[in-house]
């Protein structure tokens, strides 16, 4: 659905008009495209404190290089600020740039996990969490800033890249964190999904839909899935995009066993996208408005994902993505039913990400979209959908592509680093953490 507001703001007299009525000022986000694959402009590599880090041959390989002119990213390297004087070196560091950034642009400050043995130094990594989404809320002009914690630059190569680029157009205010040791390098970086092979859940519409494209044009071969009344638009999307279809009731006591049998050599990629709403308030809502989500949202994606890992159809090296809610993260009216089941896709990640990785060898993660362009939040009233439009830091709703850029970064061959994150993908709302 066309945002109006958003392409009046875009006009002389839009820009004008906000400007003196102080209402919002949403840009126009640069996304991924072939024709602009990367940010416009150069990097600028900051450091504050002491760092044993060394994220500058990894940096050199996002794409961005340093040079005169407006930066389109800063990167501030944050990793070995300890004591609470030390923290005037980021301010001292960003102070003077940040107003220079290019529109769409890039801040991403890297910083150290919290030392549990040092309290000064937890307090002081803690505190950039404070910085950098307070930040996030007041640099405008679709710009983002990120805090990345990591302790291996060459871990967090596949994520630099992405919060690096335009795919992360509408991912702000995050804090990510990125383990140590091995990742992957994939033979084909343009493609980074070639030879493997990725099932997407509810992939006839909307966001699934956006996510199946988005992995094919990474290269992976995708398996569309979604209920048997959906089976002409499933097979459309899979035929267009080279891969098969699967109609079933993802509910059923024998979906994933049947996803198994239809999978005989194994699955690379498993995205738990589908998803369904009966929104009522709790006084209103009987049983038939309750059950049927949390089976869809909640109760389905466990016990696949449980048939699948034990009759280790995830091949070593794979990747679950699941798909959470900012809903289940700051609650929503209307929504116990939804915002309970997206809340337990969330404890679900949170538990079974190390022992996945550690048993199989495939890591869990889940994207929580905030206010997204579908033809769900088409259909929401005009006042209620303009307020969530605007409640973010980029003031605008964000794109079925947003989820599905996010979703191909964590399936990336080189995301093993990433484990156990829930990364909304919300502009940075303004409800929630």
């Amino acid at each position: 659905m066309t945002d109006r507001y958003l392409r009046f703001t875009g006009s002389a007299p839009g820009r004008f008009l906000t400007r003196r009525l102080g209402l919002p000022q949403p840009v126009t986000l640069h996304r991924w495209s072939a024709e602009r694959p990367t940010l416009d402009g150069p990097l600028l590599h900051l450091t504050a404190g002491t760092s044993a880090l060394d994220p500058a041959p990894v940096l050199a390989r996002t794409g961005l290089s340093a040079g005169d002119g407006r930066p389109a990213a800063v990167v501030l390297d944050a990793t070995g600020v300890r004591e609470v004087e030390a923290l005037a070196e980021v301010h001292a560091a960003l102070h003077p740039v940040v107003r220079s950034v290019a529109e769409s642009g890039r801040v991403v400050v890297l910083g150290a996990p919290l030392d549990a043995a040092d309290h000064h130094q937890a307090a002081v990594q803690q505190g950039l969490e404070g910085f950098t989404r307070s930040l996030g809320k007041e640099i405008g002009r679709g710009r983002t800033v990120t805090l990345l914690r990591l302790t291996d630059a060459a871990a967090a190569e596949s994520t630099l890249r992405f919060l690096l680029s335009p795919m992360s157009a509408y991912v702000s205010g995050q804090v990510i964190e990125v383990g140590g040791g091995p990742v992957a390098t994939p033979e084909d970086g343009a493609r980074p999904l070639t030879g493997r092979t990725a099932l997407v859940t509810g992939a006839a519409r909307g966001i699934g839909e956006a996510v199946a494209e988005v992995l094919a044009r990474d290269g992976a071969r995708v398996v569309c899935l979604d209920v048997p009344a959906a089976r002409a638009e499933v097979e459309r999307v899979a035929g267009r995009l080279g891969g098969s279809a699967l109609t079933l009731d993802i509910t059923a006591a024998d979906a994933g066993a049947r996803i198994a049998d239809a999978l005989p050599d194994g699955l690379d990629v498993l995205v738990h996208n589908a998803g369904i709403t009966r929104d009522r308030r709790l006084a209103n809502m009987g049983a038939d408005g309750w059950s049927p989500v949390l089976d869809v949202n909640l109760a389905s994606v466990l016990c696949t994902t449980d048939a699948l890992l034990s009759r280790k159809v995830l091949r070593t090296g794979g990747r679950i993505v699941a798909t959470a809610s900012i809903a289940g993260i700051a609650g929503n009216a209307g929504q116990t039913n939804y915002a309970t089941s997206k809340a337990g896709v969330i404890g679900l990640v949170r538990s079974l990400a190390p022992r996945a990785l550690a048993e199989h060898g495939v890591t869990v993660n889940a994207v929580a979209p905030g206010f997204i362009e579908t033809r769900m939040t088409a259909a929401i009233p005009f006042a209620i959908r303009e307020a969530g439009r605007r409640m973010n830091s980029l003031g605008q709703g964000g794109l079925p592509v947003d989820v599905a850029e996010t979703t191909a970064w964590l399936a990336h061959p080189g995301s093993g680093a990433v484990n156990g994150q829930v990364v909304r993908v919300c502009g940075q709302s303004l409800l929630g953490a």
